[in-house]
């Protein structure tokens, strides 16, 4: 049998999941036995690869690079797991959505707040457009599991992978559903 190819991806979040993923100590020797990390923040791989088994998604859709990345992921990853508060409700990185859109707020910040030379920071290439809302990753594309928390305890995370690299699926009960 193959070893399963494991993807992890950051998008508009405080990378605490992936922060609480390293949390897994000892267990991270057993995982690198069992799969192949195919794509992460945490390793050197630019672009993200085709045919991927399983991807933990860390965070919420909040700008144009966001979204053109969870697009690609979808399509390429069998399981999507939504992993952490900020991708599975939008969390805090959806704060800025009861401002509304925020070029008037970069206008109030950057430019009318600004002492010498107010600019928005929007360079093509540099600086990603902000979405006009926050959006969690379900609310883009179709999420297969949902990993709460902020971030998952690391024996949470533990277990949902235990589950899903033993029996194919992930079946979260009690207290590992809990938010916060």
């Amino acid at each position: 049998m193959d070893r399963v190819r494991v993807a992890t991806v950051w998008l508009g979040g405080c990378s605490g999941c992936h922060m609480s993923f390293l949390d897994l100590d000892e267990f991270l020797i057993d995982l690198a036995g069992m799969v192949d990390i195919v794509y992460s923040p945490i390793v050197d791989i630019k672009e993200f690869p085709e045919n991927v088994d399983v991807t933990l998604v860390e965070g919420a859709v909040a700008n144009e690079d966001n979204l053109e990345a969870i697009r690609a992921v979808r399509e390429r990853t069998r399981i999507l797991i939504s992993f952490g508060d900020c991708a599975v409700t939008g969390n805090v990185t959806a704060m800025r959505n009861p401002f509304g859109d925020p070029a008037s707020i970069l206008q109030q910040v950057y430019v009318e707040a600004a002492t010498i030379q107010g600019r928005v920071p929007d360079e093509e290439g540099i600086v990603p457009r902000l979405l006009p809302s926050v959006k969690p990753v379900h609310e883009v594309v179709p999420v297969d599991v949902f990993l709460p928390g902020c971030p998952p305890p690391a024996p949470r995370i533990r277990a949902a992978l235990e589950q899903l690299l033993s029996t194919g699926h992930v079946t979260l009960e009690g207290r590992d559903i809990k938010f916060g």
